[in-house]
């Protein structure tokens, strides 16, 4: 499960990670008064949608001309400008697809002065079982095309789950991104944090891209992609009051009430599978042939009559 970035960051915000002041909105009106209660004089309005590459992102009805999903404006009034342009408009990023996604919330956030960005990111090492963590001196880059076109300026390391974070693994970071004294600390106490929280919540994935040195000396999360495992969301009401189902494809919600795993895909032939590896073998297979498959479904091994008839109903939608 996803959620957006202000919500990821009142979680970091939980865990003591320092991030930046800020408020959502759901209305132009609401972006206003979010707008006052900052200190000024920068401000940043963020488009919130479940997706990356927002800011090299365009709206749809504004034309090629327009400036993206994440914007500074010097003044309440542009704060207001911005939010008219992008509330109820379609963005289209490098992950959304060509559809886009309709922009419905807004994020304006305090203005941060920036002297460096990195990157840092936790997910879950299915190899070694541990939680992993990727950082790069590239903040705020598209990190697939450094891992492509620079791959040595990436440094990936691993946490034993029986120790947890240790003093190391904060200097392994300092060292990666090239921070000494006073910010090297900083840095190992917010590894120590991102590492707590991504445990508390069962996280499957954290995403901080980029997390700044501001010109005042300060480390902070300047955004935050999070995804949860949503076999641990039982544990977590807190955090599945978070849902925001408009993000999502509502078949795979319908989907999601049957636990089935039920991918939507734009393609024209349906697909029921047993079995994931089967499934993914029939989308090859549907594709290898020059058509396209509507849909990945395993149903599973234990499929009821129930489930079966659902996840028809479903694909012939």
């Amino acid at each position: 499960m996803n959620i957006h970035e202000y919500q990821g960051k009142a979680i970091l915000k939980e865990f003591g990670a320092p991030v930046s002041a800020g408020f959502p909105a759901l209305s132009v009106a609401e972006a206003v008064e979010a707008a006052r209660k900052l200190p000024g004089p920068l401000y940043v309005v963020k488009s919130q949608i479940h997706a990356g590459g927002r800011g090299k992102g365009k709206f749809k009805e504004l034309g090629p001309d327009a400036k993206g999903g994440v914007r500074l404006a010097k003044s309440v009034e542009e704060v207001e400008a911005f939010a008219k342009e992008m509330l109820g408009n379609t963005l289209v990023t490098v992950q959304t697809g060509p559809a886009g996604k309709q922009v419905n919330r807004l994020y304006i956030e305090d203005g941060s002065d920036i002297e460096k960005e990195f990157y840092l990111s936790a997910l879950v090492d299915r190899e070694t079982s541990r939680i992993a963590f990727v950082v790069s001196t590239e903040g705020g880059m598209d990190i697939e095309a450094v891992a492509h076109d620079t791959p040595e300026k990436i440094k990936t390391f691993s946490v034993d789950p029986a120790t947890g974070i240790m003093p190391h693994h904060g200097r392994t970071v300092a060292q990666a991104l090239g921070l000494t004294g006073d910010l090297a600390k900083q840095a190992e106490k917010v590894l120590a944090q991102i590492y707590n929280a991504f445990v508390a919540k069962d996280m499957a994935m954290l995403e901080i891209n980029p997390l700044i040195v501001t010109t005042q000396g300060q480390i902070k999360c300047l955004d935050a992609k999070v995804n949860f495992d949503s076999t641990a969301l039982y544990r977590h009401p807190d955090v599945v009051a978070l849902r925001d189902e408009t993000e999502e494809d509502p078949k795979e919600i319908e989907a999601s009430k049957y636990d089935l795993a039920y991918i939507a895909l734009d393609g024209t032939i349906g697909c029921m599978v047993n079995g994931a590896g089967l499934a993914m073998a029939t989308l090859d297979i549907i594709q290898l042939y020059g058509e396209s498959p509507a849909n990945f479904l395993d149903v599973g091994g234990g499929a009821s009559e129930e489930k079966v008839t659902a996840a028809f109903k479903i694909i012939t939608a």
